[in-house]
């Protein structure tokens, strides 16, 4: 049971319940000056209780981060680009229909880690590994973005290199698994991350090794969809392997996944957990699909063809209709891989 010690007048004039019934409404992009009206107020609105009442009031909701190409790298005439590709994080809210960006992470102000991975955890966001997009060395570092205050924090670095790996947020957990080492091995093993402790605490391992695998959490179970050995490079498997997220055991299931075709960002969960390949749905995503779930909705953007513009959309259901939505040109690039938010 969540409970908060609230001294009196936290809104003068107001009982106290019906204060904080009015500060757990406030949308997360007005705590930070909401937060300069008092130390009770900072204290509440950063704390991980008032998500928790957010919650449980249903005054959270989910918003899609995407990790996208940032068009901002042209030549003189403003046609090519040019220089290495960079990206960043992009929110959009699909109640509000406000795209946004977040600020760059301070140790690389100039473009994300190339093929990080980002997943969500209790209202904060969470980005993993990838490469310098500087040497192409690949890192370790984890980066912790709180929408509450709107800033980065730095947390432990991941115990193994790794790259392509899979990712997944439950409960204040990220769990990682499979992906590749810094000398192309590819690795049947999972860690799970504590965003508020800022431990690593090693998994069992899956039953053999994916690399550049999908990593997803379908209610409590984490799973891994497809993925390559080491000796059979860019033979996607049609396996997947789910971990309980309650007990911690792991659970192949064959036959989960066209074989032969890559899962990153790209797959869909129907009915009876069924899972799709988003870019056969539409011939408008077929080309670079991603796809972002957002409870009733899904975001999903892709191309028509290779080099076409990206098409956005919000998504019905399992794919039954698709309701094209409006991008500012500075959020039209690329996207790569992306996460629902619960904020």
């Amino acid at each position: 049971m969540v409970s908060i010690e609230l001294s009196p007048e936290l809104i003068p004039g107001l009982p106290e319940e019906i204060g904080l019934d009015c500060l757990i409404r406030f949308h997360y992009s007005t705590y930070r000056v909401a937060a300069r009206v008092c130390r009770r107020w900072q204290q509440l609105l950063q704390s991980r209780e008032l998500h928790y009442l957010r919650k449980q009031a249903g005054y959270t909701r989910k918003a899609a981060c995407l990790v996208q190409l940032l068009n901002n790298t042209s030549d003189s005439a403003g046609s090519k680009p040019v220089g290495p590709p960079t990206y960043g994080l992009t929110v959009f809210d699909p109640v509000s229909g406000i795209w946004d960006r977040i600020d760059p992470v301070p140790k690389y102000p100039y473009g994300l880690p190339l093929f990080c991975q980002i997943a969500s955890s209790e209202g904060k966001l969470v980005v993993m590994g990838g490469w310098d997009p500087s040497s192409y060395d690949p890192v370790r570092d984890v980066f912790i973005y709180d929408f509450t205050t709107q800033r980065w924090g730095q947390g432990k670095q991941m115990p193994e290199t790794r790259s392509f790996f899979a990712p997944g947020g439950f409960e204040g957990r990220i769990i990682v698994a499979g992906g590749h080492d810094e000398n192309k091995n590819a690795l049947s093993t999972a860690w799970e991350y504590d965003v508020n402790r800022n431990e690593w605490t090693e998994l069992a391992r899956m039953s053999q090794e994916r690399d550049e695998c999908q990593g997803m959490v379908i209610g409590s179970e984490f799973w891994v969809v497809s993925g390559y050995r080491t000796d059979n490079q860019g033979g996607f498997e049609g396996s997947a392997e789910l971990m309980d997220l309650r007990t911690g055991e792991w659970r192949r299931i064959e036959e989960a996944w066209k074989a032969s075709q890559c899962p990153r960002s790209c797959v869909g969960v129907g009915k009876e957990k069924q899972l799709f390949y988003w870019g056969d749905c539409d011939s408008a995503i077929r080309v670079g699909a991603c796809a972002v779930p957002l409870g009733e909705w899904t975001l999903v953007s892709g191309s028509a063809y290779q080099g076409g513009p990206q098409g956005f959309f919000l998504v019905e259901g399992h794919g039954e209709r698709f309701k094209r939505i409006d991008v500012p040109p500075q959020f039209s690039g690329f996207v790569q891989s992306g996460c629902s938010l619960d904020i």
